[in-house]
């Protein structure tokens, strides 16, 4: 390759290197945005917060229902990614598992109408939905089975089921502040334990 080749062979991975940059930027900012003003803040806000303009906003996202199911999938990502690293870097299963069920419950508390924002009739709500169980229900799988195989759990306990508790045990949580479902899914997590566990 002669070096006059080499600037122009540079900058397109430059420019892409850039753009995914920008666009974790934004991904990250209006994640933040949606917690503290829900999904109807103004983009102006959500730019801000990146320290971006609001053109790169709509280069990114073209609607503002772009960047919600964006959003919501970027944060079941690294919810799954979470599971592994956990598992890897805790010497006990069972606090993997609690600190990974922790993760969720941020998740499910503070996404305040990501996926209702997509309409329940829609493919987009049908896809989320289904991405959100192809991505979660194996990360929780290996959590508890590893929190088995270590005496730590009881048997017989489905990922499913330990997800949709919790995720029950979360709905309307911030509608009663008299209600913290942190608590109760302490105590949930007490229930599976194997009774010699400390």
């Amino acid at each position: 390759m002669t070096s006059a080749g080499e600037p122009r062979s540079e900058a397109p991975r430059s420019t892409r290197a850039d753009a995914v940059r920008s666009r974790e930027k934004l991904l990250a900012a209006a994640g933040e945005v949606f917690v503290e003003s829900g999904v109807d803040a103004p983009v102006r806000e959500i730019a801000a917060r990146a320290g971006v303009g609001m053109g790169t906003v709509y280069r990114h996202f073209p609607t503002r229902a772009d960047l919600v199911v964006a959003v919501f999938r970027h944060q079941v990502e690294e919810c799954a990614e979470a599971g592994p690293r956990l598992l890897a870097d805790t010497d006990s299963p069972l606090s993997a598992l609690r600190r990974w069920i922790d993760l969720f419950v941020d998740f499910l508390v503070t996404k305040h109408g990501l996926a209702h924002s997509v309409q329940p009739e829609s493919s987009g709500f049908s896809a989320l939905h289904t991405f959100f169980l192809d991505r979660l229900l194996p990360v929780a799988g290996e959590l508890l089975d590893a929190a088995v195989e270590a005496g730590e759990v009881r048997t017989g306990i489905q990922p499913y089921e330990l997800m949709r508790g919790i995720g029950n045990l979360c709905i309307a949580s911030d509608e009663d502040p008299r209600y913290d479902p942190r608590r109760l899914i302490g105590l949930l997590l007490e229930g599976i334990r194997q009774p010699q566990a400390s």
